[in-house]
């Protein structure tokens, strides 16, 4: 019996950017939920809706956006418990589930694992992915969300880890485990995650990164998979730190009608968040 998700689907699209292929966009909700944004520092917060808010308005499909900067006290949400297929997003739960595990008996990472877990993050391998994703285990990967408190991520059933169910809330609460000194994962391990995001190929660093100034040292991890239902989904998670800022760009995507549409919308946010902190 054929399995009713593709192997194409299960193997998240990764590597050079794909084919424009037309799929159907959604209707938009009657009232669309409106950005929410609060703020330590004054007018940030309006100043940040506005913008984001304006940077969405002629942008078609479904959007989530999270963002959270520790030097300001600053978040700004959108859909954030709206659920989305990962897409290579998941690598980054997937490594750190790897080196989670790895810390239990204090051991270091093969060079197996790591030579895995560079191509899975650096180049978005699908097939590094799935080594790794079948020698964890889907148990594992529930005890690492259990731990991160990461309450609303599913993984995907039966190897499909590229339909594990992430939402805002929950890639922001991990940006923040890899960014600040927590129980969950230790400064060892927060280092390595974060130098493989920071050493991603040329041609996968769209998306969050975008208009980041020139200060800021970015790391990124991006996501696209095209699927019969919402076309494609596109996602970039972000961390920037430099120039007095420390804050991290959650912003999830389906509903595209091309991939490169998706990315434009991103950018399109990613854009004003970086300008107006930079301005603050």
């Amino acid at each position: 019996m054929t399995h009713p998700i593709s192997r194409r689907a299960r193997w998240v699209a990764g590597g050079a950017l794909l084919a424009c292929v037309a799929a159907v966009t959604p209707a938009a909700a009657a009232t669309p939920p409106a950005v929410g944004c609060t703020s330590a520092k004054a007018g940030l917060a309006e100043k940040l809706k506005k913008d984001i808010t304006a940077a969405l308005s002629t942008r078609k499909g479904t959007i989530a956006v999270g963002l959270y900067d520790r030097s300001t006290q600053t978040t700004c949400t959108l859909r954030a418990g709206t659920a989305y297929d990962s897409a290579s997003v998941v690598k980054v739960t997937v490594l750190a589930t790897l080196l989670w595990d790895a810390q239990k008996t204090g051991r270091a990472l093969t060079s197996r694992e790591k030579s895995l877990a560079t191509a899975m993050i650096t180049k978005s391998d699908n097939a590094s992915t799935t080594t790794l994703w079948k020698q964890l285990g889907v148990t594992k990967v529930k005890n690492f969300l259990a731990a991160a408190g990461m309450t609303q991520t599913k993984p995907g059933a039966n190897g499909y880890w590229g339909l594990t169910q992430i939402t805002v809330t929950d890639e922001q609460k991990l940006m923040k485990l890899l960014t600040a000194r927590n129980a969950v994962l230790t400064d060892d391990s927060r280092w390595y995650v974060r130098k493989l995001m920071g050493d991603v190929i040329s041609s996968q660093r769209w998306g969050t990164p975008y208009g980041a100034p020139s200060d800021v040292i970015v790391h990124v991890k991006n996501g696209w998979l095209q699927r019969a239902t919402h076309g494609w989904r596109v996602h970039s998670v972000g961390t920037f730190k430099g120039g007095g800022r420390d804050y991290m760009i959650t912003v999830l995507t389906h509903g595209n009608s091309t991939m490169n549409y998706g990315i434009t919308t991103i950018q399109g946010v990613a854009k004003v968040i970086h300008r107006d902190l930079a301005a603050s």
